[in-house]
């Protein structure tokens, strides 16, 4: 038999398990120019919220009681399609099931030899791809300016602040927890690190880390922080806005501090970015973030869970702040 999970129902706001539900069914066979797959890890990321809505976005939302998907590492069980062999190791957009079949595809071969596959979803995946391009293309970042991070202990906040710093920046990150500042500044060598549950003026505490302002800020949260943010950028800072999750959730649309003003008198770039924009860099970004991997510049955490049921409620922890880096379930 074959487990899948798929979404029962749009959430109301914060999500749970009574959205998912997992089913069986006989496992598929490959048809000629097929391959038969077999889940290995599949990634979990605060973006499949946006999926839930029913609503245009730059990706197309999930549909009731069919499976959700993801970036999913696989290994090839079966193959009737040439270039593709039994053992061979691939990662792409797949299924949230146990066994599917593709026609190939979007799937990319990966090798265990160059780093364990899990980092495929990782560092050496859309993670660790979000946090090179989104500094390349938009950030702009040059040797000592100033970067500020936000969601700076997860998976591409993580990645994003050693980028700085092997860049030559001075690099603030802020996160939710004393645990997670100690791991940024001692493991992932930011300069400083802000707990923003802990402090009742984030916009002071940003400016006392950030003496000269900002010149890069890369925004993984939004809302209060996003405006705190742009409150201390320098003249031409650049604001990338790479994900909101403190507002994903929220029923009704949030209001916050109107920043336009700001925008035009420090004549601050704030653009939307999303790394699909960007497919046809991939591969110079992996290639990038490979060297650095092996020259030991960057180092990566992931959080696995195991267990292909355990999927919803490794997503749901995304929101809870319980991972630390990557998250990633082992099937």
């Amino acid at each position: 038999m074959n487990k899948y999970i798929v979404l029962k129902k749009r959430p109301e706001g914060k999500p749970s398990l009574n959205d998912f539900e997992t089913k069986e069914t006989k496992k598929p066979q490959p048809g000629e120019g097929e391959v038969l797959l077999k889940a290995l890890y599949v990634s979990v990321d605060p973006y499949l919220r946006g999926r839930m809505r029913d609503e245009k976005s730059y990706i197309p939302p999930f549909k009731l009681n069919e499976p959700m998907e993801s970036m999913v590492v696989a290994e090839v069980e079966d193959s009737k399609k040439e270039n593709f062999s039994k053992g061979d190791f691939v990662s792409g957009m797949l299924d949230w099931q146990e066994y599917q079949v593709s026609d190939g595809k979007g799937l990319n071969k990966i090798s265990k030899d160059n780093a364990p596959l899990s980092a495929y979803l990782g560092i050496l995946g859309l993670t660790g791809i979000t946090a090179y391009l989104g500094l390349e293309k938009i950030g702009k970042l040059k040797e000592g300016e100033t970067l500020l991070v936000s969601g700076a202990a997860g998976a591409v906040g993580s990645i994003v602040g050693q980028i700085g710093k092997i860049k030559g920046c001075k690099v603030v990150g802020i996160a939710g927890s004393d645990e997670k500042i100690k791991k940024i500044t001692e493991e992932f060598q930011f300069d400083e690190g802000i707990n923003y549950k802990t402090t009742d003026n984030i916009k002071q505490e940003i400016k006392k880390a950030c003496p000269n302002g900002i010149d890069v800020y890369f925004d993984n949260v939004g809302g209060e922080i996003l405006d705190a943010a742009v409150l201390n950028m320098n003249k031409f800072g650049r604001v990338i806005n790479c994900g909101a999750i403190s507002i994903y959730n929220a029923e009704e649309q949030p209001t916050g501090l109107r920043l336009e003003p700001f925008l035009i008198k420090s004549s601050i770039l704030m653009q939307g970015f999303t790394v699909r924009d960007y497919a046809e860099d991939f591969q110079p970004a992996i290639k990038q973030l490979s060297e650095w991997l092996k020259e030991d510049k960057l180092q990566y955490e992931e959080t696995i869970v195991e267990g292909f049921e355990e999927i919803p409620q490794a997503f749901l922890d995304l929101f809870e702040g319980k991972n630390k880096g990557k998250m990633v379930v082992k099937v």
